[in-house]
Parts: C-alpha cells; structure tokens; sequence
C-alpha cells in the first residue's frame, strides 16, 4: 500500500494518561492501516501499557519525552522551558517532517501556544483557530473559533470564515457550505464593532458562501454550516452547548426512573432515545483541529476516552488525504 500517514499522539496528555491514550492509539491501528503511530512520553510508561495488547508493533513508535506539561502551567512558559515535554518534542516532529499530524489530550493552552510557534502558522495566515464539530439537527457545523484566538481583528475572522469553508467542504463534503458570523441578531447593523466591521468584509468575499449573520437560538438548527466568531464567544457557546446537553440528559433520566409508569417507558423509547443521542452526538471526532498551521495538529478533550483519542487519529486521514493545509496555503488570500 502508499505510503501511511504518521500521526504523533501525546501519550502524557489527557486526565487519564497514558492507559487512554495508548488505548486509543492501538485502537485506531485496527481501524485503518492508513496511520503508523508515534507515541511521545515516558517510555516506561508507554512500553508497560502497550504490553496489554497485541497490535502491529511496525506501525508504532516511541519517541522519550521526559516532561509533562500540566493544566494549570502558563502555557508560554512551559513550552519555552520545557523542550523535553511530550507536546514540544511531538510538534517538533511535525515541523520537521517526521509526521503529518499531532494529537494531544493535553493542556489545551499549551497546545494552542505550540502549534502557533513550534509547528508554525502557513504563510499568510494571520492566527490559527481552533475549530470543532457541534452537533445540530442537520448534522454538524463547524464552530471556529472557539479558543485560541479572544482577541482577534475582522481580518482575522475573513480568514476564520475562508478555512472553515475549505474544511467543511473538502474534510466533510459539504459543498459551497453555508458560513455565518455570530450575532445578536439578524440585521446588518446589529453587533458590536468587530462584528460590524466585519460583517462587510465577507459579503465582498466571493470565494464563500456567507449567508449574513447567525443567532445563538439558531445555530442548533443547523442554519449555518461554518460558524464564524472570536474565540471568547465561540468558547461561551461550546461550553454552554456541553452543560446544556449533560443538564438535559440527566432531567431526562430522572423524569424516566421517577415512577413505575415512567420506568416502564422508558424501557420502550431507550431504543429510540439512544439511537437519536447517538445520531445528534455523530458530530464528534474525538478532538477538534487547529486550522493554519504547516501541519495538523488535533486537540483532544483533557476528560477524552480511548474512543475519543481513536476518533481523533483517524480523523487525520481525511485531513491529509484531502490536503487541506494545501488547499488553505492555496486559497486563503485577499477577498475578491
């Protein structure tokens, strides 16, 4: 077969490292034999939970990695003083062409802070946004940004706008996909000023499909399938959408075990009910990319199961065989 895809996964990121995220990896080797693995971290650590299964140890590699990078360390700092971690020395990796993507269920910061300045931003491209998948009833919508960025500038939110676009349409086959700025209403001359400022810039932008302006009621519908804001917003309503959906599943399952009549039920619709949790949850890839960089690099829930991490390898694939990162080198310009 060509050539597989080398994915480096952190195996010290994540709450439940590493047993999870070696887990996960070994998973997604038997999945597709597209991908080779390489795990950075401790190697004691990695070669004792590797030993719990049988896998293709050709397809796996450990790099030593001395350092953890915890949740709670400045990010800059730590990627500074910390050459030796699991995350610095993954994204080298990456920037030297010894992989094509990097995943980690780490620090989240210090993952935001690395791939801006150890794998690098495309030439071009202003700051690099962090993108995931929410589910809505169509399916899913892309959120970008939803962290890396809280400070951004209009010209910063274009290019947002222009490589959800490209992602959506060439990772998810949504063609000439729907994009749409976050708002507090459906008028142009709604918003606050970076949103007022921007809002023109795109309708000159012929190279997407901006539909105008989104409300937060609508987003769950699936009425956009990019959705564009600066990332203090996009992190607001990504949290917000997590607690919802945990609130609502709990009152729903107490509503269903609070007397005989509803037990009884519920045991009718749970069919019906998982199936529609699984179909509406679909949207998950296990971890959401950083869009901009010279190579992939994929961030991973810190609460992530092994599924999640599997999800998040395997989702690199599509990424590389697609060639988004060329496509965005390509496109991404000024608006004509």
């Amino acid at each position: 077969m060509s050539e597989r895809i080398r994915v480096v996964v952190d195996a010290m990121g994540g709450d439940d490292a590493p047993e999870v995220t070696v887990k996960g990896a070994v998973e997604s080797l038997g999945v597709s034999d597209k991908i080779s693995i390489i795990l950075t971290g401790r190697t004691d650590d990695i070669q004792r939970e590797l030993a719990k299964y049988t896998y293709d140890s050709s397809r796996v590699q450990i790099v030593h990695a001395d350092d953890v990078i915890g949740f709670d360390e400045p990010p800059v700092m730590a990627i500074r003083k910390k050459k030796n971690s699991s995350i610095v020395v993954g994204m080298n990796l990456v920037k030297h062409n010894e992989a094509e993507a990097f995943v980690s269920a780490g620090s989240t910061g210090a993952i935001l802070v690395g791939g801006q300045f150890v794998v690098g931003r495309i030439k071009g491209i202003e700051r690099a946004p962090l993108a995931p998948l929410i589910p809505t009833a169509k399916g899913a919508s892309l959120l970008i940004d939803c962290g890396a960025n809280v400070d951004a500038r209009a010209s910063h939110l274009v290019q947002f706008a222009k490589m959800g676009s490209i992602y959506m349409e060439h990772a998810r086959g949504i063609k000439n996909p729907k994009v749409a700025i976050v708002n507090i209403g459906a008028e142009e001359e709604k918003g606050n000023m970076l949103v007022k400022e921007t809002y023109p810039l795109l309708k000159e932008c012929t190279d997407i499909n901006f539909t105008g302006s989104i409300e937060a009621r609508d987003i769950p519908k699936g009425d956009a399938d990019v959705i564009v804001c600066e990332a203090f917003v996009g992190n607001v309503i990504l949290k917000l959408y997590e607690g919802l959906a945990f609130t609502l599943l709990d009152e729903v399952k107490k509503g269903l075990m609070a007397t005989l009549r509803s037990k009884i039920g519920a045991l009718m619709i749970k069919p019906a009910l998982k199936k529609t949790m699984k179909d509406f949850m679909g949207a998950d890839q296990g971890g959401a990319p950083l869009l901009g960089l010279n190579g992939l690099v994929v961030k991973a829930h810190g609460s992530s199961k092994s599924d999640d991490i599997k999800n998040a390898i395997l989702q690199c694939i599509q990424f590389n065989e697609e060639g988004i990162n060329e496509k965005i080198r390509e496109n991404i310009g000024d608006c004509k």
